[in-house]
């Protein structure tokens, strides 16, 4: 795979649209969460935060602290990218975020699903500010952070006796 180009113009709309999701993430977290129920409500059971309840709940640190990661992650991953042309995440998350995704179950469709989830809490929280190039930016650097997880999850499940 060659050097992804991914300008500075993208880094700066992921970088300003994150700013303005981390003013109030308690509100995005639950959005983008809500999102990925109505997507595909199968996906409650693998996240131990919704497993035994029917609504999303409010206040729930692991629900923020996952939802922060997943835009966190994105915008560093869009960062790496600009910088090295490359995900630059290093090996002891990859292979952490591998093995989690791993026992959960996820599979790759779910990567889509919070690929769509998180474009849809773009539009919420940046209104007039969310355009094209806003989800395109946001799109490529979260397709590459998933392919680097998904590649994590298949060299575990390949190592597996």
């Amino acid at each position: 795979m060659g050097e992804i180009v991914f300008t500075e113009k993208q880094e700066a709309l992921v970088k300003e649209s994150w700013e303005i999701l981390k003013q109030d993430i308690p509100r995005y977290s639950l959005h983008f969460f809500s999102q990925i129920l109505e997507i595909a409500p199968a996906a409650k059971d693998m996240f131990s935060f919704l497993r035994d309840t029917d609504e999303v709940p409010h206040n729930n640190p692991k629900l923020k602290a996952h939802a922060v990661k997943v835009f966190k992650m994105t915008c560093e991953t869009a960062i790496q990218l600009r910088e090295k042309g490359k995900v630059a995440v290093p090996d002891t998350t990859l292979q952490y975020l591998g093995s989690v995704h791993l026992k959960s179950g996820v599979l790759d469709p779910h990567f889509e699903v919070v690929k769509e989830a998180l474009v849809r809490t773009l539009k919420e929280g940046l209104g007039e500010k969310y355009n094209e190039e806003v989800e395109g930016a946001w799109s490529q650097a979260y397709d590459h952070l998933a392919l680097a997880i998904k590649a994590e999850m298949k060299q575990e499940n390949s190592q597996k006796p």
